[in-house]
């Protein structure tokens, strides 16, 4: 018996121009996160904090039930989802609400994290 391989999408982050592939069956977070990524800011994973608010502007997902404290249902129709709470069907293009975390280096080469 052969099983094919678990598909892949292609997730594109509008505000930086940025792209991961994230597993179908993955919340956007968590293939964001398996890749080394910060570019969708993130809290609790499970939908309780709001942090990772986004807009669906390409493509298909799935999603699952989400909190009303973070999103309305006139945001939901309108493709406004916790990143958390959103698997991709498809490969989608998405737009981060809010401000985003960059990894940026000081002149000591730490890396610190600015919101911007």
């Amino acid at each position: 018996m052969s099983t094919s391989p678990l598909t892949q999408y292609c997730i594109t982050i509008i505000n930086t121009n940025e792209e991961y592939l994230c597993f179908e069956g993955k919340h956007l977070l968590q293939g964001m996160k398996n890749l080394g990524k910060c570019s969708i800011p993130s809290g609790c994973h499970g939908g309780g904090c709001g942090v990772c608010k986004i807009q669906v502007i390409k493509g298909e997902v799935e999603k699952v039930t989400m909190s009303r404290k973070h999103i309305s249902q006139k945001e939901e129709r309108n493709g406004t989802y916790l990143a958390c709470c959103v698997f991709p069907k498809s490969d989608i293009s998405i737009k981060v609400i809010g401000k985003i975390k960059r990894k940026l280096v000081n002149k000591n080469n730490n890396f610190v994290f600015n919101y911007g």
